[in-house]
């Protein structure tokens, strides 16, 4: 069964016309697992980073994973609040109002290398929001990844236009 087959599609969530694309039943399959943390794994091997950032919450599970096996530090991007030591914020635009991430202060110096790492790419105004965190603080965005890429709600188009570099395993197109 391949990574798209193990992620379960739940219609009409968070409300309907939506198709929530559920990355719990991968993460649950220890092989799905496996396979999508090496193919990160794979990918970065030997390339020039010093952190992995991953956004909460998903984010923290797969760029976790990926900063161990690389040998690298893990920086996470936190809802407000929920950080104890001094935090920067960057508020960014949802559909319908704003939304807003903090990282520690001290977490990445000034030419750090990131990569990005969450879930799913939809709009790309969370993976651009974690992105604005690092540069705010001096860091350099390598590259963002996603298990997910949601082509037609725009987020690669978003991204990429702003310069970024992003890789992704699977796309649910018009599906």
């Amino acid at each position: 069964m391949s990574i798209k087959e193990k992620i379960r599609t739940i219609p009409d969530f968070p409300k309907k016309g939506i198709m929530f694309r559920d990355i719990t039943t991968l993460i649950n399959d220890a092989e799905g697992f496996k396979e999508v943390i090496d193919s990160f794994v794979k990918r970065y091997t030997g390339v020039d980073i010093d952190y992995v950032m991953g956004i909460e919450a998903r984010g923290f599970i797969l760029g976790g994973a990926i900063a161990h096996a690389l040998g690298k530090g893990f920086v996470p991007v936190r809802k407000p609040g929920k950080l104890p030591a001094k935090s920067i914020k960057h508020e960014y635009a949802l559909e319908y109002g704003t939304d807003c991430l903090e990282v520690h202060e001290d977490a990445i110096k000034k030419g750090d290398k990131i990569l990005l790492v969450d879930d799913l790419l939809a709009t790309g105004g969370t993976a651009l929001a974690g992105a604005a965190l690092a540069e705010k603080l001096g860091g350099i965005v390598v590259e963002m990844a996603f298990i997910v890429d949601l082509p037609d709600v725009g987020g690669r188009k978003n991204i990429e236009s702003r310069g970024y570099k992003m890789f992704h395993l699977v796309e649910f197109e018009g599906d």
